[in-house]
């Protein structure tokens, strides 16, 4: 059963965002060049790990969100001004998660893969207006930005319980199953493919929260 735990030393929290903004800021153009792509995720402790003891750690809320929130948008703006030097179209977006704040990135593109990102997040119908007003002394920062909503989906498919052989007892098999096919009980939606070799393949996406896409 996972638990979960305090994040205690905001203070030293604070730091440790300081030193993360600080070390992502420079972006490598020639290393950029070669793959063409690049990002930075919230690599601030506890946030980025994995937890031995099994415990869940509460997603970064008050001050130390901000400070994580505005370190993106540093990161974002040194970024912009370095991409703009070079003269060349590119893709330059945060990522921001809700309520999954820690999954949040500054991702940039050139050359073939300025198109990549364009389809990775479901864009729903009824999309909703991006509101900085809950984010204290970040607004006029946020302000600055374009946001588009989008949302942040956990995906499955049809084959991720595989075959009975596939598992050391049929009991195990059978909880699984019985597990997967509980979660599809849950709103989702569905989309199915059709490939040329292997048949139809269905797809589950199960919503967590929303993704603003922003940028200048």
């Amino acid at each position: 059963m996972m638990r979960k735990k305090k994040t205690r030393g905001h203070r030293r929290r604070w730091k440790e965002i300081k030193n993360w903004v600080d070390s992502n800021s420079n972006l490598d153009i020639g290393q950029l060049n070669s793959t063409q792509r690049n990002y930075v995720k919230v690599y601030v402790y506890p946030w980025n790990g994995i937890d031995l003891e099994n415990n869940t750690v509460p997603q970064p809320h008050g001050e130390s969100k901000r400070r994580i929130i505005s370190g993106l948008i540093d990161i974002y703006n040194s970024w912009k001004f370095a991409l703009d030097q070079i003269e060349e179209p590119y893709y330059l977006k945060i990522w921001l998660y809700s309520p999954r704040i820690s999954s949040s990135q500054v991702v940039c593109a050139v050359g073939g893969f300025i198109d990549f990102y364009n389809t990775t997040f479901f864009k729903p119908n009824d999309s909703k207006e991006f509101s900085s007003k809950d984010y204290g002394w970040l607004k006029q920062k946020l302000q600055q930005f374009n946001w588009s909503h989008h949302l942040d989906e956990e995906h499955y498919n049809n084959t991720e319980i595989g075959d009975p052989e596939d598992y050391n007892t049929l009991v195990e098999y059978e909880k699984e199953k019985s597990r997967f096919e509980a979660k599809l009980e849950k709103p989702h939606r569905t989309v199915v493919t059709n490939e040329p070799i292997g048949g139809a393949t269905e797809f589950y996406s199960f919503k967590e929260g929303d993704i603003w896409i922003g940028s200048k």
